[in-house]
């Protein structure tokens, strides 16, 4: 399973609404692994993409070379990757949300 289909898996897996404490505390444990990677992912296409820029610059105005470069799928892998890196920051915090706000019910119940 590759990380991206394991991001989207816990996604459903939220979006479904069934979740528990435990749930959410072995998302958040997994998306914070998980962000490492993301993040690997992230450097690498942007460095590709810099490359195909800086080819398109060497062709003609900065202007016409970004669209250019924006039309590649070296801009396209850059862009789900940081889209990725995104997701998977905002569903991290979302799983602090929830257990923190868990951990606040539990306490004012004492």
């Amino acid at each position: 399973m590759s990380v991206r289909e394991r991001i989207a898996s816990i996604q459903r897996e939220i979006l479904s609404g069934a979740v528990t404490p435990d749930h959410a505390r072995q998302w958040l444990m997994s998306l914070t692994a998980l962000l490492g990677k993301v993040h690997d992912e992230q450097r690498i296409a942007d460095h590709d993409y810099k490359l195909v820029l800086l080819g398109c610059l060497q062709e003609g105005p900065a202007n016409r070379a970004k669209i250019r470069a924006e039309v590649t799928t070296q801009y396209q892998r850059a862009r789900e990757a940081k889209d990725t890196a995104d997701l998977v920051i905002e569903m991290i915090r979302s799983c602090k949300v929830f257990t923190r706000s868990l951990d606040e019910e539990m306490r004012l119940a004492r």
